[in-house]
């Protein structure tokens, strides 16, 4: 029998983003076929893993015995923002122009802030994704070294 100790050390975490949709088929096509996110698993739920994030594709539904009074549905109204993807890329430009000729739809081009260029489209269901590339650090993880 293992000391708790020894169970805790093998203990592992994945984080991952639950995207409460209207039309999963639509979602995950543009998350594969837009931004370029791999699929795990197909169905209902459906995961994907877009670089080193994933993402859980899920209709919506209402309450369940443990979380009886939730209902989960897509955003009502694309300019209420509660969560937002933030993909943070080497190359802003390339990944704009990219993405654009697949199909994504950019609120602007990417603009010049205090230490980041950026900007923003949103996926079928209206959620925000803001594309960020850092002017402080080499690269994008730098800042979560």
């Amino acid at each position: 029998m293992r000391s708790p100790s020894d169970q805790s050390a093998e203990l592992k975490l994945v984080v991952t983003n639950t995207l409460i949709v209207a039309d999963i088929q639509r979602s995950v096509a543009f998350y594969r076929d837009v931004l370029g996110a791999k699929v795990l698993r197909e169905g209902e739920p459906t995961f994907l893993r877009l670089e080193n994030i994933w993402l859980i594709i899920n209709g919506g539904g209402g309450p369940t015995d443990d979380k009886p009074e939730v209902v989960a549905s897509p955003p009502r109204d694309q300019n209420v923002l509660s969560i937002f993807l933030n993909l943070r890329v080497t190359d802003i430009k390339r990944y704009y122009d990219l993405w654009s000729s697949r199909g994504a739809k950019f609120i602007s081009e990417p603009k010049v802030h205090a230490t980041e260029l950026r900007c923003y489209m949103r996926d079928p269901d209206g959620y925000l994704i803001e594309v960020g590339q850092t002017t402080i650090t080499a690269g994008p993880l730098d800042l979560y070294a």
